[in-house]
C-alpha cells in the first residue's frame, strides 16, 4: 500500500503539494505514481521563472517501463527546481516525499484550494 502523507494536498494525477508558506509550494509526485512507474531513470522539470497551469504538461519523467508527463497541480511560477534529480532520478522511487521533490513553485495563497486532501487523494489512488 502506498504511503500517503496526511500534511500533504494530491492532484488527481498523482502530485503532491506541500505549503511552505509565505506563497511558495512544493511539489513532487506521489508513492503510488513512482511505484506504477518503476525505476525512475529520468527527470525534466521545469526551469525557474517558468510559469506553469494547473493541470497542463510541465515535465516528463523516464522509467524503465515508460515515460510519463508531469502535470502542474496548480497555477504559479517554478522558483526552484530539484537539480540533484539529474544525477539521482531514483530520489523520485527511494523517498518521493522527501528528497525527491521535483520543483518550488510561488502562487497565491488559494492555488492549492482545488486539490484533494489525504483521505480522497486515497480513494483515487487505491483503484
Amino acid at each position: 500500500m502506498s504511503k500517503i502523507p496526511e500534511t500533504l494536498r494530491y492532484s488527481d494525477t498523482h502530485e503532491w503539494v506541500e505549503d511552505l508558506g509565505g506563497g511558495r509550494y512544493r511539489v513532487g509526485i506521489t508513492d503510488h505514481a513512482q511505484e506504477l512507474l518503476g525505476d525512475l531513470v529520468f527527470v525534466e522539470a521545469p526551469e525557474a521563472d517558468k510559469a506553469i497551469r494547473a493541470g497542463a504538461v510541465c515535465g516528463v519523467l523516464e522509467s524503465v517501463k515508460a515515460a510519463a508527463d508531469l502535470y502542474a497541480p496548480l497555477d504559479g511560477t517554478v522558483v526552484e527546481r530539484n537539480d540533484g534529480l539529474g544525477d539521482n532520478p531514483q530520489w523520485l522511487n527511494e523517498d518521493p516525499y522527501g528528497q525527491g521533490w521535483i520543483m518550488v513553485v510561488e502562487a497565491d495563497a488559494s492555488a492549492g484550494d482545488g486539490l484533494m486532501d489525504a483521505a480522497a487523494y486515497a480513494k483515487i489512488a487505491e483503484v
